[in-house]
């Protein structure tokens, strides 16, 4: 009776990482999580997005009636904690904690007032030339705007990893990546850190496994839609902006109309 009760547990458990939203807490929303990397004068890679189309992008939600809410909101909705959100929410959320979020995001912030989360890996932060420095970070969250999480300590290639790696070390590793960026990050920044964003947008059964183990309560893809009640908290899509998400194309996003394309990381 007492292994059945366990197996029963366990179970339980397992389901709970890949359940979608209850459908008391999220009937009918949609939200377009928008995801920025890098910011700039010009289009210098493929993942920068110039500050005069990240400011047109912004001056559009304000003039077209969008909210821009936090994205610990939507989590809390997924975990029945909050209601659906309000027609219109969106999310911004901003990978890998570059140099010019500080530069060239946070004035435009300031300016709207919209919440953003930050995913940072530890190992750049105050290391890599192109990386912003803790102390900006502090920074950030002391605006009330920045909320910082996790993005795992040194942005592996989790499938390369896999195939070089042994069963024992590969699982050593991956514990690594998730349990040490979010020990870095809490002790740098004296917030919780319990939202993942997977790098590369790399993620399996085992991975969502992990990272549940770890302590995280919610992960983010680079699938290219909405967030909606179906979706399981531990992969919840966003859309990885680029420069040419701009006007028109910008609007048919966030109407839920984005053009198809194959994301390059």
């Amino acid at each position: 009776m007492m292994l059945l009760r366990v197996v029963c547990s366990l179970l339980l458990a397992v389901s709970s990482w890949f359940a979608p939203c209850s459908a008391s807490a999220a009937e009918g929303f949609r939200v377009p999580i928008l995801l920025y990397h890098r910011f700039g004068p010009t289009v210098a890679d493929g993942m920068t997005v110039t500050t005069p189309v990240f400011e047109s992008h912004m001056k559009y939600l304000r003039d077209n009636g969008y909210t821009v809410i936090p994205l610990r909101r939507l989590v809390d909705c997924y975990q029945g904690k909050a209601p659906a959100p309000k027609p219109k929410s969106v999310v911004i959320v901003a990978d890998d904690a570059h140099k010019s979020v500080y530069s060239d995001m946070l004035p435009v912030i300031r300016r709207y007032g919209y919440p953003v989360t930050i995913f940072a890996y530890p190992s750049a932060i105050s290391n890599a030339k192109y990386a912003m420095t803790w102390d900006q970070l502090r920074e950030l969250k002391k605006t009330g705007l920045f909320d910082i999480q996790s993005h795992t300590y040194w942005h592996p290639n989790f499938k390369k990893d896999r195939k070089k790696l042994s069963s024992e070390a590969y699982e050593k590793f991956v514990m690594t990546q998730l349990l040490k960026s979010k020990a870095k990050l809490e002790a740098e920044l004296g917030a919780k850190v319990d939202l993942l964003a997977w790098p590369f947008g790399i993620y399996d059964d085992y991975l969502i496994k992990k990272a549940v183990e770890a302590g995280y309560v919610a992960s983010f893809t680079i699938e290219r839609r909405h967030a909606a009640p179906g979706d399981p908290i531990m992969k919840i899509p966003r859309y990885l902006l680029i420069n040419s998400d701009s006007g028109r194309a910008f609007a048919q996003l966030l109407e839920g109309n984005a053009v198809k394309r194959n994301v390059v990381y």
